[in-house]
C-alpha cells in the first residue's frame, strides 16, 4: 500500500494560530531561561510559523559564545 501525503494540509497546519502561539510561548521561555538580552523573532517561513531565540545584544552575544547559553536554556528546562 501507498501513502499519498497532503503536503498542504501538512503546511496548513503548520500555519495555524494556535501553533503560531505555541510556538512563540517555547521561545519566550528560553529565552527567559537563556538570560538579559536574548529576544524572540517570529513570524512566518514559506512552509510554516517559525520563533527563533536569538542574542539580542553584544552581551549576550559574548555570554552565548563563552556559555552556549541558548543551548543550556533550551535542552536544560523541564
Amino acid at each position: 500500500m501507498r501513502i499519498k501525503w497532503n503536503i498542504r494540509a501538512f503546511e496548513t497546519i503548520r500555519r495555524f494560530p494556535g501553533v503560531k502561539a505555541r510556538l512563540k510561548k517555547e521561545a519566550d521561555s528560553v529565552a527567559q531561561a537563556a538570560g538579559r538580552g536574548y529576544i524572540v523573532k517570529s513570524g512566518e517561513g514559506l512552509t510554516r510559523s517559525r520563533a527563533a531565540v536569538i542574542a539580542g545584544t553584544a552581551e549576550s552575544a559574548r555570554d552565548n559564545s563563552k556559555n552556549n547559553s541558548l543551548l543550556k536554556a533550551l535542552y536544560g528546562r523541564g
